[in-house]
């Protein structure tokens, strides 16, 4: 009867998945942040950044010197050329804030500037990664971060 009326659900269910295929929405990755949450930990990322400069300007290092090291962390991206899991977990070791945070201890308790600066540089990276939506990464590839779908379809 419905069929009768124009309805024809065999031909709606095949339109529906062709919308599936061709969608411009990033895949929502089931563990990840989303909506306020997202906003939130990129919030945080900025503060991170802010704080990081903020304290790098005050310490009195030479900005030639955050220039050059500022990018050094991305070189983990190399990581990927051994899989997905290594390059995830190899990754998340240089953009996880333990590593900034023990060198700058590290430079304030042993009065050691050049390590506390360099400290510096790496939390002003994460900072800037966490604020553009870089987040840690899953082993499902380079896109899948705890913020969310990283890419070109990504919608914030």
């Amino acid at each position: 009867m419905a069929e009768a009326a124009g309805f024809d659900a065999a031909r709606l269910w095949r339109r529906a998945g062709q919308r599936d295929r061709v969608t411009t929405v990033a895949p929502i990755l089931p563990d990840a942040a989303r909506g306020g949450v997202r906003a939130l930990l990129r919030l945080e990322g900025a503060v991170l950044l802010a704080g990081a400069l903020v304290a790098y300007d005050q310490f009195g290092a030479g900005w030639s010197a955050f220039a050059l090291w500022f990018l050094v962390p991305d070189l983990s991206l190399f990581g990927y050329l051994a899989g997905a899991r290594s390059g995830a977990a190899i990754y998340n070791a240089a953009h996880s804030t333990l590593g900034p945070a023990a060198l700058i201890a590290l430079g304030v308790l042993g009065a050691q500037p050049v390590v506390l600066a360099g400290g510096l540089i790496w939390l002003a990276h994460i900072g800037f990664d966490r604020l553009l939506g870089y987040g840690l990464k899953y082993g499902s590839g380079f896109g899948a971060t705890h913020l969310g779908q990283v890419g070109a379809r990504d919608a914030w």
